[in-house]
């Protein structure tokens, strides 16, 4: 009997059922890749069984909003290597997985580069949300801060929408400070009860995209029409203190889109002067980190589901510069690089622009070699 365990398959021994259980358990996606590497009938069990996927799925379960997934190579892929459906699916959710997981390589930074639009403002521009982006209490040698319409109900909730440095970002943490008014008698702080945050992207294309003008800001309002959201987070309460509160997430959640609404639930304060509530907020921070460009979304479908691509070398574009070969790179290949380059532009211009050159100017992309270091 022992002869004959030595020489079968441990698959054959335990029979499918078992071993899906067994692998169904593995929580990393390197011991997932090391399975399939381990023998060819463990690699098409692994592959034709989806468990990357499925892994990705527990990991980020805002995975499901994924409808298709490609792969974009940067030249034509050859027509004399065929692959399976099931093959690509797998290379791409193992990289997927272990992005998530991989943050030696990527330091967590704040990521945010536009404001989109605020629900209110009370005295626009001097109140615009832009102010929130601004690290110091002053700037132009006024006080720097966003402010809410007034409101007779103290229920009413505030929004704040902002778009990150790229399509597809892991998030750990948001932080956000009230702000107290030193101006106002007895230096009131107008702080929200609650905070909650939501994670998603736009279902019209990029170029359809609003950002704050010099006209208004107030852009939100059929925000639940014009976003999908694929992740909301729990309500957080908020202190009534003049300091950066930090709000950690449960998780490292996914932002499929790049865009992030932080909703303010509730006031605690009333302005003397008008006998109403405002919520007033100093400055904000995202702080997470890209998977660009080895990873990108495209959102093309009405519905606001997304394909993932993945683009395997990608992580070489400033090692070997990126306009080396331009010729030799397909159409595909050439569109995502000149979108991801256009978001890093703005990055870059934005973080020049501002206090937080250092954070936000270096690209921290996703080793394709080895996804789990």
């Amino acid at each position: 009997m022992a002869k004959m365990c030595l020489g079968g398959d441990l698959l054959e021994w335990v029979g499918p059922d078992i071993s899906a259980c067994v692998f169904s358990r593995l929580d990393h996606p390197a011991d997932l890749v090391r399975a399939a590497a381990a023998s060819r009938t463990w690699r098409r069990f692994v592959i034709e069984n989806n468990f990357s996927k499925c892994l990705c799925l527990r990991l980020c379960p805002e995975v499901a909003t994924v409808a298709a997934v490609a792969e974009v190579n940067r030249s034509p892929p050859s027509p004399a290597v065929p692959e399976s459906d099931s093959e690509r699916d797998f290379r791409i959710y193992s990289n997927l997985a272990g992005a998530v997981v991989s943050d030696s390589r990527n330091p967590d930074v704040a990521i945010i580069t536009h404001c989109i639009g605020a629900s209110s403002t009370d005295d626009f521009p001097e109140e615009t949300m832009e102010n929130t982006l601004e690290e110091g209490y002053t700037v132009d040698f006024g006080p720097s801060y966003w402010s809410s319409g007034g409101a007779d109900d103290p229920e009413k909730p505030e929004s704040l929408t902002y778009r990150l440095n790229h399509d597809i970002c892991i998030l750990d943490e948001i932080r956000v400070r009230p702000f107290q008014a030193y101006f106002q008698h007895g230096d009131p702080i107008y702080s929200a009860k609650m905070v909650r945050f939501r994670m998603g992207h736009y279902k019209l294309p990029h170029r359809s995209e609003s950002f704050v003008t010099a006209e208004d800001e107030n852009k939100m309002i059929d925000a639940d029409k014009k976003y999908m959201w694929t992740y909301t987070s729990p309500e957080y309460p908020m202190l009534q203190e003049d300091v950066l509160q930090s709000f950690k997430l449960p998780r490292p959640v996914l932002c499929i889109g790049g865009v992030v609404m932080i909703e303010l639930l509730g006031s605690v304060q009333k302005q003397q002067a008008d006998d109403r509530y405002y919520i007033c907020v100093c400055h904000v921070e995202v702080i997470g980190r890209s998977l660009s460009p080895l990873l990108m979304f495209d959102i093309s479908d009405p519905e606001g589901y997304s394909i993932l691509k993945y683009l395997p070398g990608a992580q070489n574009l400033y090692a070997k510069g990126m306009n080396e070969d331009d010729a030799k790179e397909s159409p595909e290949w050439q569109s995502l690089i000149a979108r991801y380059k256009q978001m890093n532009h703005t990055a870059v211009a934005k973080a020049l622009a501002g206090p937080g050159f250092m954070n936000e100017f270096y690209v921290y992309g996703v080793s394709d070699d080895d996804p789990f270091e």
